[in-house]
């Protein structure tokens, strides 16, 4: 059998290389099977992944893998996590009943998602500590604190350097939140927790036109940003080097950093294109590989890929491209060939496997329709509950005319509904067929069955046994 290593104790080199993991988000419309996606991982030998949340499906998968597993608190309960008893009843039904023998290899948890990113508006500013308190000490009451610990992993946008010294060393924390970013920092230290960041620098290239493109990879630049005679050739070591300058200021410069976060999206913008993903992961992942680091923190870093399978059903107020981050597409099947061992030996990643597909139909604009003045209601009501971002500018679609936007828009929504008679109608703008209308690199999407063998394996069996014996 093909093993792909994901530098996980991979030898190379005479190195033992620790590894990286990805971020298993399951906002979609139409979701793998948990034990598929499990399957993925382990065909791929990927060892460490990262949730937010921790659905009973998907523990009960990842159940007896070994697979590290970073689970998670929605923004959206961090105030009630305020409560130590809810603390601790939170951290008894999502972590201590998955700790027996052959259970869920939990290692972190994700104490929110970027609770402090401007766009909330203070909504978390005052229940994230409370809660990452709670949760850490309910850990440690529970016997697991020592093996388990609770982090918060943040947008890059809680730090950065002054608008008239813009270089890494002059890192600090945001002044609206210096208080909060220092208590939950020493709280990190006290209980030997890593400070989370997720770094994105497409982002950079998405929110500055003028942003310099090849600062964004790892093949270098003209022009580096020096900084006390430190060259910086790419935003990624920029960003984490100030993230540690930030830390330094406020007295724990030596403090653990994971990237919680980072990747490239394939579609939704005119810079989120495989071309790019491939040029940006095949820079980042020999250098993770060589255990390369930063020029002020060499050495290995822990790195979760976001991520790994596109997600339809994403808020898309950052942007289109934010159901577009996978590794893998929406049917876990991969984009581009990859090499996660990181020695440029691309080769596709294994696909999930025996994936179940709806018939081979598709929603198209009638010939000849008749009431084209409906056209555009009809669009927007499709797209306002489907996926119709890759008809953006820039993106995979953006070159249909007219009727091919129409079509696109008709087929997603049909998709959606599971290809019922009555979703491909549009005031009879629309009609089904079983030609493939897919234009170019535009793919007219087969949305995957839902409805997969619910069958138990035997370690899933034995989960759901304890979980019953636990409830009674």
């Amino acid at each position: 059998m093909r093993e792909i290593w994901v530098l996980v104790f991979l030898f190379w080199g005479g190195e033992f290389i620790e590894g990286l993991g990805v971020n298993w988000g399951t906002m979609a419309t139409h979701k793998l099977p948990p034990k598929v996606v499990v399957q993925m991982l382990k065909d791929n030998g990927i060892k460490k992944v990262k949730l937010f949340d921790a659905d009973q499906s998907t523990m009960s998968a990842l159940a007896g893998t070994d697979i590290e597993v970073m689970v998670a608190i929605p923004n959206d309960q961090l105030a009630v996590m305020g409560s130590f008893d809810r603390a601790k009843e939170w951290v008894r039904r999502n972590v201590t009943r998955y700790n027996f023998n052959g259970g869920v290899n939990i290692k972190y948890v994700a104490v929110g998602n970027e609770p402090f990113l401007t766009s909330y508006n203070n909504s978390f500013l005052n229940t994230t500590f409370p809660a990452l308190q709670n949760i850490q000490n309910a850990l440690n009451d529970a016997g697991v604190g020592d093996s388990i610990k609770a982090t918060v992993p943040l947008n890059a946008d809680v730090y950065g350097s002054p608008p008239d010294n813009p270089i890494p060393s002059a890192g600090t924390f945001r002044t609206d939140i210096l208080g909060q970013m220092t208590q939950i920092v020493e709280f990190l230290n006290k209980n030997s927790a890593p400070f989370t960041v997720n770094i994105y620098p497409f982002l950079s290239l998405y929110a500055n036109e003028n942003f310099p493109v090849d600062y964004a990879f790892f093949d270098g630049v003209s022009n580096p940003i020096v900084d006390n005679g430190i060259p910086y050739t790419n935003v990624f070591d920029a960003n984490f080097d100030t993230l540690g300058a930030s830390l330094k200021a406020v007295g724990y410069g030596n403090m653990t950093i994971i990237v919680g976060e980072v990747g490239w999206p394939t579609d939704g913008d005119r810079n989120a294109n495989v071309n790019f993903a491939l040029r940006f992961y095949r820079g980042l992942l020999p250098r993770l590989a060589a255990n390369k680091g930063t020029p002020v923190r060499p050495g290995y870093i822990e790195v979760y890929l976001f991520g790994l399978i596109d997600e339809d059903a994403k808020s898309i107020a950052p942007g289109n491209f934010e159901r577009h981050w996978g590794i893998f597409r929406y049917d876990g099947q991969p984009k581009f060939p990859m090499d996660l061992s990181g020695q440029l030996q691309d080769q596709y990643l294994v696909g999930a496997q025996n994936v179940q597909y709806l018939p081979q139909k598709w929603c198209v604009l009638r010939p000849d329709a008749k009431d084209i003045s409906k056209l555009a209601e009809n669009i927007n009501y499709a797209c306002t509950f489907s996926d119709c971002t890759a008809l953006g500018y820039g993106s995979s679609c953006n070159g249909l005319d007219p009727n091919g936007n129409a079509t696109y828009a008709f087929n997603m929504y049909f998709q959606v509904q599971n290809q019922k008679d009555l979703s491909c109608n549009f005031q009879g703008l629309a009609m089904v067929t079983d030609q493939n209308v897919s234009q170019g690199n535009c793919n007219f999407t087969i949305q995957i069955a839902t409805s997969y063998s619910s069958n138990l394996s035997p370690v899933a069996l034995v989960f759901v046994i304890s979980f019953i014996i636990l409830l009674l």
